[in-house]
């Protein structure tokens, strides 16, 4: 019988919002249709596999505070396979259909590439056995190309061939792994593609070799019959100065100039929006408008703070704004809502990752109430409707359809009293989210 690490704690139930219980749900039940679907459909809930399990609270500061057991086994393959019988228990209490992991999460790092795939090669066996026993999905898969001291410089980015190469045969094993044990997406992330000073620095050549790896990374896909989707999360700093993937807008520049536009989409993730000077909403409606939504690492970071502080998603006016845009663009496909997120350092107790997961599932589910609520309810709709209006007939309609030139739109100016002013309406628009807030 497999050892079990989180003792007391039973199957997390939901029981409704009259409920106390911190170990259960209060809004999500994912039996609940919301417009032809179900909340476990719509939301496709992941719980990521390195802050859950192989976080230990450290920081910059300070050496982990949090004493997991399945980590305390001295052999590094005895301690992979611990560590793996305490996520899946943890993801069946849980009740979430997906998890997510970087290579070196699940299986160590060996001496040389062949110990290294052999030891991925074990572990994922090992995880496709407990995948079939609870009947649990793999949302994504990816590689770790920023911890080993190797990468200091980047992977895909780096200035050195021979790291360059130790970075693709991460990502062609990531990418086994990821088809053999049916993820839904592969995520292409870096950490460390950007650089610190200019100056040393060929920019061109960098972002050319990512695009060529990139292009190489899916044409493999393929070879091997991977029919996932490809995605790539932006992030504008940290660790390096100069990100490659700033955010959203930016990697579109970079997936259109290398034409990759068609084949990648986007994982978005929160906290690095916040770390952008953006809205995670805005982020997710710069990849809407452009066909790429792909999927969510749902988090929250700090305002105060200005590194990834990778916290649990309990802003409901964000989560609302999210669901939103992730509504109107038509939901999820292949994507879903993957929880990014950390115990604080000081939240040493095996609940506490309970309460976290338990906390941001609760507060997309009811995102997702209200959200649909807005939708239905219509009042955004015929607001945007409204401001728009005047591009909607006459010479508006026709400057749309391309039919009036520059000298035209100047002498509709000259001819025209001065414009009215029409409000924006923000302030009805903070009430109007209230309102529905139930």
């Amino acid at each position: 019988m497999t050892k079990q690490y989180f003792e007391g704690i039973e199957k997390i139930q939901f029981e409704g919002p009259q409920s106390k219980n911190a170990l259960a749900f209060k809004y999500y039940d994912e039996n609940r249709v919301i417009n032809g679907t179900t909340m476990k459909e719509h939301l496709r809930y992941a719980v990521c596999y390195w802050h859950t399990f192989r976080g230990t609270g450290g920081d910059p500061f300070g050496p982990g505070t949090q004493v997991r057991e399945w980590l305390s086994n001295e052999d590094a393959m005895t301690q992979a396979y611990e560590t793996m019988d305490a996520a899946f228990e943890f993801f069946s209490k849980l009740g979430v259909p997906f998890w997510t992991f970087h290579d070196r999460d699940i299986a160590p790092e060996g001496s040389t590439v062949e110990e290294s795939e052999n030891n991925l090669k074990d572990i994922v066996a090992y995880a496709k056995k407990k995948q079939k026993e609870t009947g649990l999905k793999l949302l994504w898969g990816t590689a770790n190309l920023f911890s080993n001291p190797r990468f200091m410089n980047g992977g895909g980015t780096n200035p050195d061939f021979d790291v360059f190469c130790y970075a693709a045969a991460q990502i062609k094993n990531a990418i086994d792994a990821t088809n053999e044990l049916g993820g839904e997406n592969y995520v292409l992330w870096g950490g460390r593609e950007g650089y610190d000073i200019l100056f040393n620095t060929d920019m061109k050549r960098e972002l050319t070799h990512f695009a060529d790896l990139l292009k190489l990374a899916l044409a493999y896909a393929k070879e091997i019959g991977f029919t996932g989707q490809f995605l790539i999360e932006p992030k504008p700093m940290e660790p390096s100065t100069h990100q490659y993937d700033f955010d959203t807008a930016t990697v579109l520049a970079f997936l259109r100039e290398h034409g990759l536009e068609n084949d990648i989409k986007i994982n978005m993730e929160p906290n690095h929006a916040t770390l952008a000077s953006h809205t995670a909403a805005h982020e997710l409606q710069v990849a809407a408008d452009a066909g790429v939504l792909g999927s969510v690492d749902a988090n929250r970071g700090s305002a105060q703070n200005g590194w990834d502080t990778d916290q649990f998603p309990t802003n409901i006016y964000d989560a609302i704004e999210l669901m939103l845009v992730i509504l109107n663009d038509g939901g999820f496909d292949k994507g879903g809502l993957n929880f990014d997120a950390k115990a604080r350092r000081a939240s040493t107790d095996l609940a506490d990752i309970f309460y976290g997961h338990i906390g941001g599932m609760d507060t997309f589910a009811r995102a997702l109430i209200i959200a649909y609520e807005m939708i239905k309810g219509g009042e955004l709709t015929q607001l945007v409707k409204e401001r728009y209006s005047s591009y909607d007939s006459g010479k508006g309609a026709e400057f749309e359809a391309g039919k009036l030139s520059l000298s035209d739109l100047r002498d509709i100016a000259a001819s025209s009293a001065e414009p009215a002013q029409t409000s924006g309406k923000r302030e009805y628009i903070e009430i109007l989210f209230n309102d529905y807030l139930k």
